[in-house]
């Protein structure tokens, strides 16, 4: 099992697409920012840009899905506004949302913890323990550069990293809301701030 290098970056979940607002599971499937989640982009971009001195952003990497590489279009266009390099957006293939397989586009289920034990993955879906390998291998290869990446990514690459962190798995992300992941020690779980 690959463990995360012991190094900080933000991270970034999307903003709201129509099928979170209606409470589904999207996985693969690529819905693309609603008018809501367009202007919690914006405002992520704005709450990012005040903390640009004591946590800068080096470089910002995606996900190729359509909701998550505009909210970092969004965001690196607002940063840039407010005195940031003008980042080109980063594509990481790995950083993709899970396949949830069956589920995508079902109403969100009481399944999660069961996924997440590895007793049960959706029909066509990735297990828990596979995402957690892909989601530790995507945030290594964009924390090995120097300075603080800025990775804009998915829900569920999040439950998958806060077990690789050490913490708690099954937390429901808010969509478009920066936190700050710092490492905390050997052995130790893993610091998030959330900054809104």
């Amino acid at each position: 099992m690959t463990d995360l290098l012991a190094r900080p970056y933000w991270y970034l979940r999307h903003g709201e697409t129509d099928w979170n607002a209606e409470g589904r599971s999207q996985g693969r499937t690529d819905i693309p920012l609603n008018a809501r989640g367009v202007e919690q982009a914006r405002q992520a971009g704005l709450v990012l840009s005040r903390h640009l001195g004591a946590h800068p952003i080096a470089r910002i990497v995606s996900s190729p899905l359509g909701r998550a590489r505009r909210t970092a279009e969004i965001v690196a266009e607002v940063l840039a506004q407010h005195g940031a390099p003008r980042f080109e957006v980063q594509i990481d293939d790995g950083l993709k949302e899970v396949c949830f397989g069956s589920e995508e586009g079902k109403p969100m289920g009481t399944w999660y913890d069961s996924w997440i034990a590895g007793q049960y993955t959706p029909t066509d879906g990735e297990s828990f323990a596979e995402l957690r390998e892909r989601a530790v291998s995507a945030i290594n290869r964009a924390t090995e550069a120097p300075g603080v990446p800025l990775v804009v990514c998915h829900g569920g690459m999040f439950r998958a990293l806060r077990a690789a962190m050490g913490l708690k798995p099954n937390v429901r992300l808010p969509n478009a809301t920066p936190m700050w992941a710092q490492p905390a020690g050997e052995g130790k779980p893993w610091e998030l701030t959330a900054f809104s």
